[in-house]
Parts: structure tokens; sequence; C-alpha cells
């Protein structure tokens, strides 16, 4: 073989060398997109801050015990392990991605509005939590994810926006300069309250973009499970309801008055406002008798479909758990092993 051949072959080989790492680097930053049907996380989930999410057999989480660390478990609450040490918050999970929005290293001494202005990110990372990325660093009210595109409500000094983003960040569309909750979300039907002249319940058509008055009640947080709609009622009290569909009747299930709630797996649990006896309280969705969970005042009421999770009002730190439908409860604090 001729020197000058020998050369050729070389530079050929070369070649070929490097155009294969260039196609393994495009299709390593390629973002794989979703099945269709796709949807983030439970709107009862998001109205409550997003700590949890299960999906694909496994739970996403933020830690409190650990700072708002997010953590990966077992639904049954074995095997937990960290992803990262971020302090996450509106985690959805969907196709090869998890998304969230974190408010900088958990560990951070820094808290309140400054430390929500001064670091933060709505990030996308595998399922195994590497490959991080930022999608944007406008400070995320509320998000959701409905196929390929996250919904989001964000807030800034300029005000508020309602926008969507393709999960690669091609693609970026301003839907509204008001607040839009995208939480509820299904079947690409994003169902949400009026904010403007009234609280309306409507329904934003994520293929088309366009949004249609839904139902004429007095609506906040709404939920859908099944045919049903729950709902906090403005007009009296902030009582619970649920709205059906097919039979366009309302279910009062509760006449207390409700701070938040959160419905999955066959119960309802909800947070009562009272002056002198707040208690987390649970119920079967077919109403009837309530229980006591905890007495006192709770937020953040997250649901699996084995347990219920939930944070003392004004308590960054603490995380309590207990077994659907069960009235005994115990911390919540996993370490990795």
């Amino acid at each position: 073989m001729s020197r000058k051949l020998k050369n050729a072959l070389i530079a050929i080989l070369i070649l070929c060398i490097l155009a294969g790492l260039a196609a393994a680097l495009y299709l390593s930053k390629r973002v794989t997109m979703n099945p269709s049907g796709t949807v983030g996380n439970t709107g009862g989930n998001l109205n409550n801050g997003g700590y949890f999410c299960e999906y694909d057999g496994a739970v996403y989480f933020s830690n409190l015990a650990e700072g708002g660390s997010l953590f990966v478990m077992d639904p049954d609450e074995g095997n937990p392990r960290r992803l990262n040490s971020l302090k996450v918050g509106n985690i959805l999970a969907g196709g090869d991605y998890l998304y969230y929005f974190q408010q900088g290293a958990a560990q951070s001494q820094e808290t309140g509005i400054g430390a929500l202005l001064s670091v933060h990110a709505f990030e996308r990372c595998r399922l195994d939590g590497s490959g991080s990325a930022t999608l944007t660093s406008d400070v995320v009210v509320t998000g959701q994810l409905v196929d390929n595109y996250l919904y989001l409500l964000t807030s800034s000094s300029s005000g508020i926006s309602f926008y969507k983003l393709k999960i690669d960040r091609s693609e970026q569309v301003e839907l509204a300069d008001y607040a839009i909750n995208p939480a509820c979300a299904l079947d690409g039907i994003i169902y949400y309250n009026g904010t403007q002249t009234n609280h309306y319940l409507y329904a934003l058509d994520t293929r088309s973009d366009i949004a249609s008055e839904f139902w004429r009640g007095n609506v906040w947080y709404p939920v859908r499970s099944g045919d049903y709609v729950y709902y906090l009622d403005v007009a009296e009290n902030y009582r619970l309801c649920r709205y059906s569909i097919s039979r366009n009747e309302i279910q009062v299930m509760t006449e207390d008055r409700v701070d938040c709630f959160n419905v999955g797996s066959g119960y309802l649990y909800y947070q009562t406002n009272s002056a002198t006896s707040p208690q987390l309280r649970f119920m079967s969705t077919e109403g009837g008798e309530s229980y006591v969970l905890a007495e006192g005042v709770y937020c953040h009421i997250n649901l699996t479909s084995r347990y219920v999770y939930f944070q003392p009002f004004d308590d960054d730190s603490t995380m309590y758990h207990a077994p659907l439908g069960s009235t005994g409860y115990s911390l919540f604090a996993p370490q990795t092993p």
C-alpha cells in the first residue's frame, strides 16, 4: 500500500470517528418527546406545592428532612435515594424526564422572598437525576406538563405571565397576562377557575390553545377526578364540593371552611379553617362520615397511591405521613443508607 493511500485511509477513518462522536453528542443532547396523553402530576398535588409525584412505579419527592432535596423511592417508601441536593417543588414527570422548580441548594440558610427571587430556575433532568438543564429562570408559581409542553404560571417584577414552553426549549408561546392555574389537566384539557370577572370553570384545549367556558360555578382550586370536579365553593365560605359533569349536579362534601384539599385513590383529604379547632380530616370520595387525621393547621397535602403526606403550617423542615385511610400518622424523614 502506498504512503499516499495509507494517509488517505487514515484521514477517512479520523473523519468517521469525528462524525460518530458528533452524532453521539447530538443524540445525547436531543430531548425525547413524550407519549401522547402525558400529564406531569395530579392537580391536587400541584395545588399543594407539588412535593410528591408518582410515576412509572416510583415516587419522586422533595425531602424536607434533607432540606428539600430531590429524592426517589418505591411507592411503599422503600429504597429511598437522593437524586440531587437542590431545594425543589412543583415536581413533574413524563417520558424520560423529571421537571421541577428549584430554589437553590437544599442546605442554604437564606429563606423567604429574598431566596425565591435570588436563586431559582425551572429545570429538566433525566429520571435518575442526571443531565439537568435550566428551562427558564422565571419564578414559577405553578407549572404542569401536558404532552410535550410545560404550561407555566410565572411571576416577575413586570407582572404575571402564563405561557407554554416546549420541553426542548424550541418554542415558547405567551397565552395570557393574567393568572391561569394549569394544575388540573386531563386528556389534553386544562381546567381552571376564572380570575378576572368571575370564578367560572374554564377549559383550555392544549391542542388549539383555545379556552372556553365549561361551567358557571363559583370555583377555586378545581381538581378533576373521573366524572367529578372537586373544588372550593367561593360563594359559600369555601366549603368543599364536587360537581358531576354528566349529571350537572353539585354535591357538598363538607360545610366546613376549607383551606386546602387533595383527592385520589378513593379518599378526600382536607384542612378545615377554624379559629378554635382546626383539623386535617379525610373521608371517602363518596362522602359520608369524615375522620380526624391530625389536630392543628397543616398544608401541602400530597397523595400517592399508598400514602398521604402533609406539612405543619409555617414549618418548612417537617413532613408527616400516613397510610391512606389510617387515623394515625408519623414523621416522614427518609435518609439515604
